[in-house]
């Protein structure tokens, strides 16, 4: 044993000590005190030019010697970290003789002279010998907790640990193996007279368990005075050549664990074939090399592209994190860094430009931790203007994943610096980005493209302190908003090029789950020398600009195809693998490719002694064919192959990976220049092969061939629209899917399990629904700002109102109120809830024979939400109210949809809608009807004055949401769901559903309120409609007018018109910007209208209220509208412009004063006159955007 001094502790795996007394690796203080004098006098010695023994360049792992203001001296050091500042680097650097990290400038980085190196370092990395940590596992699904291994130490076994080490009198250590990069040991403490070991001490009050470990030895002796110490004569665990990496584990060269007694090296690398191991790449070769590489970094399969060195931070101990974030993290149970995050987080914590594509690419933690690390160093921004602004810019594909992103921005930045992080999203309303003020010292914004760009037009300034860049989810953002994300990229790049900011820091990140065809792009126009990290193989053969071959054929046909493959390769060498998954189809190809004349050679399990034969010839030059399975290819090592072909398809994107990783060298780096990506007898070749037994994988490989911007036969779209169609056959029993239904579209179809078809039993209208007309209906569980569950209340007579009372009275009684003793799936039942008594049908329980009581999922039938209660709640429903079918009916909102390509409603939408229309009635006017799902259009909430007998259109649901910015028009939701009807034969029910979409939607019985409700209903009762109740249409035929021109306008955009008159004309102005082409035909009595601007259609068809003289009527066009001027027949006013009145025509009041000048009445009775005459009209136009092109 030796005595020891704790230095420095970070748990029971993780401490340093230094020796006590003397050895031929330790020395003792006289000889520190000397070395450290000779140090510091050296360094200071004022006529030394200090520039000799600075270093030229600085790497990571490098030993220095570095000057410390805490200490105020030299020190030994060595660099574990670099960032780039404004004019200099500021350098992390662990004191070898004092087990600390501290900050550096580089100007305080000097050369470590040999004479200063010959000492050992005091500080050596110990960690409790085969003692490791435990927590507490509770299992809820079984209510049982036990104690299991841990993968970390929690806070508790930290404290304890430290408590003893300051409680001790005396610390003894004794050495039982060198695993890796620290001592393994034995730790006695001397306490109150009593020695005690920490190891069993630890294990005996649970806060550690024994392992038993086969790669170290035990110790074999047991005497505490035992000459096997940290001083003891044995051979080290490595050669050392340089005196002063004695102790030094982080510059050990390998992992290896040796046995204390014998040393003999206990290996950890994986088992390869003897005499084939030459062939394998080691990653200590590929982190020398400068160039791209793929990189076998386990013996699991684990593969990553690099396209510069980096060294992978493994355990979160090391990883360059500052130390309270790290802390925060382990208490957060962090499991990582994982495998990608460990090659991410360093070249981000340094500040370098990167790209990651990943599996993980999706998670926000790839990013933050290394982003918030780089933001602590606040004198690297100190160059930068001196005012409010973000340092860092986070653009995430959708408000949802922005959200996510903020809330972890929250809680890891609490335990940095203040940064004051925001969330901006921004909807289409200009006034909205124009108040938003960003905080005074945020430095974090995380945000949409869309929004941003809206931001930006109102806050010019906010890319001028800008440094950081991340884009979250790159391949979304690409494929939804590629012009938004190149706009904000050449903002960037603008504003980082200019002089002033030379020497700041600038930084671009991408992550993401799959390649995009942009990110070339990305990489070689807005990237500087970018770190890229590929850790999914099959991505990085698209970045590689590996060519994709697909064959479809039958199983049958596969040689015939294969032996036509191989006739047609170039006749330079090639390197040919073909896979196969059985030792029967290696044996049939390799004999079908012989009779053939193709020289080949099998490889598989059962014949491994060909594995050295099979390599001479892959090694040879010439031309070589191997045929093999898949658990062959690691032990050959092979990576220079230039054709692969599977004629087996791949059992999983791992084995298809795996077999594209034969090719690695073959791969090209797109952003290398000179790269040779367009000579094609030099590009790597994958051939796959599809048939009739992998139909199930075959949108899949139409997504990868997509990606990859290959030639897609057209075969394979064929065979993939078969495919879909019978995967959709199979979802026959799934409900139709949400999005479908309240959009219109689903974008995830290929991989949505809910029904994108019309299933003639499933969506039938039910009986009591009724299907066209107008309604009044009443949202009483909301789903969505457009999607709701609630019931059609009949005028007449409310039969569920009734049913309501009745169930009511009949519990008051309490000896009604029986609880239910055996629950039954799909039973119906009452459950008495905020005083009241509702229907309840038990959709799902799993009740334990042990348990009395248990959960039990209901859904409320009248209402359509779903709950969780307690069994002993459900009530015995008599069968009198059992009667009366479920009344919950779904509605959706039409023609209406998210912004900015969203396919979920922003929550500020939904809330705000939520409590506007919950359990209040609204007229609406069904569109269409599937199953229990009623689409309407309009939704109105109508206030009826009985007094008055008036009714007052408080607010238009769908203007509401337009209103908000945050959703825009949809004008194709309904069509697309008609031509889905029009694709089946729907038996009639009452009448046919097909010929139910195309008649007209009303009927003269209509509630009257409603046939006055407009499109663009007013938004407040103090500017509303007042209509009479006893107004309405006078014929069935001008209902179908009015909804035909409501259909025709979805097709169509219906622009703004404004009009006024004099004695002689009418003028018209229709307010269209930029028109580029137009038509005007005018008649007796109507006038139609129509124009394109952009990629908008217009069309505005007027019929007239008096005749006009069409030969001397005539349209100019302008810069911002039309005007169309119209000779009348007859000299006199008009009351108003149109016979039907138009929510998007209104008089000018303009031209009010101009009018009343040029009259020849006297003013005040000219004024009352034709305020009279358009008292009607102007009551009917109404300030709204719906259909317009706002």
């Amino acid at each position: 044993m030796v005595e020891v001094l704790i230095l420095e502790v970070e748990d029971p795996g993780c401490f340093w000590v230094t020796l006590k007394g003397s050895g031929p690796y330790v020395a003792n203080d006289i000889e520190y005190i000397n070395m450290n004098a000779e140090m510091n006098q050296f360094y200071n010695k004022s006529g030394r030019d200090a520039d000799e023994i600075k270093p030229l360049m600085l790497e990571e792992g490098q030993i220095c010697v570095v000057f410390s203001k805490e200490l105020k001296c030299w020190c030994r050091a060595i660099i574990k970290s670099i960032m780039s500042c404004t004019d200099y680097y500021l350098v992390e650097c662990f004191l070898v003789d004092y087990a600390k990290y501290i900050y550096v400038k580089s100007k305080d980085i000097r050369i470590a002279e040999d004479k200063f190196m010959q000492i050992p370092y005091r500080a050596k990395q110990c960690g409790l010998y085969r003692t490791k940590p435990v927590t507490l596992h509770i299992n809820f699904c079984e209510d049982t907790a036990k104690i299991i291994p841990a993968k970390r130490w929690d806070c508790a076994a930290a404290q304890y640990f430290q408590s003893l080490l300051k409680a001790t009198t005396e610390i003894k250590a004794q050495l039982c193996a060198v695993e890796g990069n620290k001592f393994d040991v034995l730790l006695y403490v001397t306490i109150k007279n009593e020695k005690v070991c920490v190891n069993d001490d630890l294990v005996s009050k649970n806060f550690a368990h024994f392992e038993e470990s086969k790669e170290i030895a035990e110790c074999p002796a047991n005497d505490e005075e035992s000459e096997t110490s940290l001083n003891a004569k044995y051979p080290l665990p490595l050669k050392i050549t340089h005196p002063s990496l004695a102790f030094n584990p982080v510059l050990f060269q390998e992992e290896v664990a040796k046995n204390v007694e014998t040393g003999h090296t206990v290996s950890s690398s994986f088992p390869f074939k003897k005499g084939l191991n030459n062939h394998q790449m080691s990653s200590r070769d590929l982190n020398g090399s400068t160039e791209s590489n793929f990189q076998n970094v386990s013996a699991e399969g684990k593969f990553v592209f690099l396209s510069n060195k980096i060294e992978p931070s493994t355990i979160l101990e090391t990883a360059p994190l500052f130390d309270e974030l790290k802390k925060e993290l382990i208490r957060k149970n962090f499991l990582g860094p994982n495998f990608t995050e460990s090659y991410c987080w360093p070249p981000i914590a340094r500040g370098c430009d990167v790209l990651a594509i990943s599996h993980q690419g999706n998670d926000p933690l790839l990013y933050i931790p290394p982003l918030l690390t780089f933001l602590q160093s606040e004198s690297c921004y100190k160059s930068l203007p001196n005012r409010s602004g973000p340092l860092a810019l986070i653009v995430c594909p959708g408000w949802k994943k922005a959200q996510l992103v903020f809330e972890l921005l929250k809680i890891y930045s609490r335990f940095s610096r203040p940064l004051h992080p925001m969330l901006i999203i921004v909807g289409q309303k200009k006034e909205e980005a124009r108040d938003i003020r960003i905080h005074r010292g945020c430095e974090v914004i995380v945000t949409t493209p869309y929004s941003l760009l809206r931001l930006f037009e109102h806050h010019s300034l906010l890319f001028l302190r800008l440094c950081h860049l991340i884009f979250d989810e790159i391949e979304v953002l690409f494929s939804e908003a590629s012009e938004q994300v190149f706009t904000i990229l050449d903002y960037y790049k603008k504003t980082i090029t200019i002089e002033e900011r030379l020497y700041s820091p600038h930084q671009i990140v991408a992550v993401g789950t799959c390649w995009n065809k942009h990110i070339t792009e990305l990489l070689k126009e807005f990237m500087n020398d970018p770190y890229i990290v590929i850790t999914s193989m099959e991505e990085a053969s698209i970045y590689g600009n590996v060519q994709q071959v697909v064959q479809l054929c039958l199983n049958s046909e596969r040689i015939a195809v294969l032996l036509r493959i191989l006739d047609l390769t170039p006749k330079h060498i090639e390197k040919t693998l073909i896979f196969t998954s059985t030792t029967s189809e290696t044996e049939m190809v390799h004999q079908a490719l012989r009779s053939n004349s193709v020289f080949s050679v099998e490889i598989h399990k059962e014949k491994e002694f060909s594995f050295e034969y099979a390599l001479q010839h892959w090694s040879s030059g010439t031309r070589v064919v191997l045929v093999l399975t898949d658990d062959c290819m690691q032990s050959l090592g092979i990576t220079d192959a230039t054709c692969v072909i599977h004629f087996s398809f791949p059992s999983s994107p791992r084995i298809f990976g795996q077999r594209l990783q034969n090719m690695s060298d073959n791969f090209h780096n797109v952003i290398e220049k000179g790269s040779c990506v367009d000579q094609e007898h030099t590009k790597a070749r994958s051939v796959l092969f599809l048939t009739e037994n992998d139909a199930c994988c075959a949108l899949g490989v139409l997504r990868y061939l997509e990606r990859a911007e290959t030639e897609i036969p057209r075969e394979l779209y064929d065979f993939t629209a078969r495919v879909l169609e019978a995967e959709e056959e199979k979802k026959f029993a799934r409900p139709l899917c949400t999005y479908l239904k309240t959009l219109g579209i689903c974008k995830n179809r290929r991989v949505c399990a809910d029904r994108h078809h019309i299933n003639v039993q499933t969506d039938m209208p039910d009986k009591i629904i009724p299907t066209l007309g107008c309604v009044t209906v009443m949202p009483l569980h909301i789903i969505n700002a457009t999607n709701y569950f609630g019931r059609i209340i009949d005028k007449q007579k409310d039969q569920y109102a009734i049913l309501a009372e009745e169930i009511n009275d009949y519990f008051k009684k309490p000896s009604n109120k029986v609880s239910v003793e055996k629950v039954e799936r799909l039973a119906l039942y009452g459950l008495y809830e905020e005083a009241l008594f509702h229907r309840v049908q038990v959709v799902e329980f799993s009740p334990k024979e042990e348990e009395k009581f248990f959960n039990v999922t209901i859904k409320y039938i009248d209402e359509g939400r779903i709950s969780q209660v307690e069994s002993h709640q459900l009530l015995q429903l008599p069968a009198r109210f059992q009667c009366l079918p479920p009344q919950a009916v779904e509605f959706i909102v039409c023609s209406v949809k998210p912004i900015d390509n969203e396919i979920e409603w922003n929550p500020r939408v939904t809330s705000h809608i939520y409590h506007k229309i919950k359990g209040n009635p609204h007229e609406a006017k069904i569109v269409l009807t599937l199953g229990n799902t009623v689409w309407v259009e309009p939704m109105v909430r109508v206030t009826r004055l009985s007094n008055l007998k008036t009714s007052v259109n408080e607010y238009n649901v769908r203007s509401e949401i337009l209103s908000m910015g945050l959703g825009t028009d949809n004008p194709e939701h309904i069509e697309q769901l008609q031509k889905l009807c029009r694709r089946v034969k729907v038996p009639t029910h009452e009448k046919n559903l097909e010929t139910l979409l195309k008649e007209e939607m009303a009927s003269p019985q209509s509630v009257s309120s409603l046939e006055n409700i407009q499109e663009n209903s007013i938004e407040s009762c103090s500017s509303s409609k007042v209509t009479m109740e006893n107004h309405s249409y006078d014929s069935v035929a001008e209902i179908k007018e009015a909804e035909d021109s409501t259909l025709h306008q979805r097709k169509c955009f219906y622009p703004e018109i404004k009009w006024f008159q004099n004695e002689e004309t009418v003028t018209v102005k229709v307010k269209i910007a930029s028109i580029s082409d137009y038509k005007c035909e005018f008649s007796k009595e109507k006038v139609v209208f129509s124009a394109c601007s952009g990629d908008r259609s217009y069309l505005a068809d007027l019929e007239l209220q008096q005749h006009i003289l069409a030969e001397k009527s005539a349209c100019v066009i302008k810069d911002k509208e039309a005007v169309i001027v119209l000779a009348k027949e007859e000299s006199e006013l008009w009351c108003k412009l149109l016979k039907n009145k138009n929510p998007h025509v209104s008089f000018d009041f303009e031209h009010w004063e101009d009018f009343e000048d040029e009259g020849p009445f006297p003013t005040g009775i000219k004024k009352l006159h034709y305020i009279n005459e358009v008292t009607e009209w102007m009551d009917s136009s109404e300030d709204s955007g719906t259909e317009s092109d706002d």
